[in-house]
């Protein structure tokens, strides 16, 4: 796991806008594939890991947002706004931005290629409640365990990636 680093979030990226929100958590991981990698292949690939359908699973049975395979396809092709218990914030050619539907918490992947290589980016901002300046106890707790697993979620996209190439 020593291929996934943790770097400053890009300054052009859709993420950036929230490493500005006072008391605000953000943060960008990164690692490279020795292949070109379609960016709708990396959101394939990150949301139908082992670890994220985990994630989906706990999701669909504890707020009540079920998601298949077959939309986390829909919105790798952009061919939908929402997944689970996401709805897109925003989407460019190589990047998107998911905000959850409580509208705390938003997730980014991007993907820069170059002619033999792929960037593979993975980030979060967790926002403070409307009129707050600091995160509650709870997300302050949780950060720790957010950046591992967040760690763990690219790796895991990216051993699959490099399984099916």
């Amino acid at each position: 796991m020593l291929s996934i680093q943790k770097i400053p979030i890009p300054s052009d990226s859709l993420l950036k806008k929230y490493t500005s929100i006072a008391g605000a958590y953000t943060d960008c991981y990164a690692t490279g594939m020795a292949r070109n990698v379609s960016f709708p292949e990396f959101i394939f690939a990150f949301y139908t890991t082992p670890l994220f359908r985990l994630e989906r699973l706990i999701l669909a049975l504890t707020v009540f947002k079920p998601s298949a395979d077959m939309e986390a396809r829909q919105i790798a092709d952009g061919t939908t706004d929402k997944f689970a218990a996401w709805i897109m914030e925003d989407r460019t050619e190589n990047e998107i931005l998911l905000c959850d539907f409580v509208r705390r918490t938003r997730s980014w992947l991007m993907a820069e290629q170059n002619e033999t290589n792929t960037q593979l980016y993975f980030g979060s901002a967790v926002v403070p409640k409307m009129g707050e300046t600091s995160l509650e106890f709870g997300y302050r707790a949780l950060l720790g365990f957010h950046q591992v697993y967040s760690v763990l979620l690219l790796w895991s996209a990216k051993a699959k990636l490099e399984r099916e190439g």
